[in-house]
């Protein structure tokens, strides 16, 4: 069983950066891809990108590229989003979600084993 707990989210202005966290408990994380989604009002839950369970892959969703980094420390149990150079679309609930995966990068298609509650970016123009 893995939990996951996302935090670092709030107000940003439009260009400004959030770096948002996705914690786990588990002994066994490290056996997890994890990806990072988010979901807008009224709008569909969205691939963002997600971090091979060693930390040394990732894959993005075309509108995040060269804006946003996913990256790992596995010692910490925690999976980062660091968000730069925010729009105002970047506005949404974003949520981490855990994927057994021993080689490769999930993308936004693959089936998740837990998600966490999710947090709120809103970023201001």
């Amino acid at each position: 069983q893995v939990q996951l707990v996302e935090s670092g989210g709030g107000l940003a202005q439009a260009g400004g950066s959030l770096r948002l966290s996705c914690a786990a408990s588990g002994r066994t994380f490290n056996l997890y891809a994890v990806a990072w989604f988010r979901q807008a009002p009224g709008k569909e839950r969205e691939f963002v990108g997600s971090v091979s369970r060693s930390g040394g892959s990732t894959r993005y969703a075309d509108f995040v590229k060269g804006r946003f980094t996913v990256s790992r420390d596995s010692a910490k149990n925690t999976v980062y989003l660091q968000m730069n150079n925010l729009k105002p679309e970047d506005t949404a609930v974003y949520y981490c979600a855990a994927k057994t995966l021993l080689i490769g990068v999930p993308d936004g298609a693959a089936p998740y084993d837990y998600w966490g509650q999710g947090t709120q970016v809103t970023v201001s123009s």
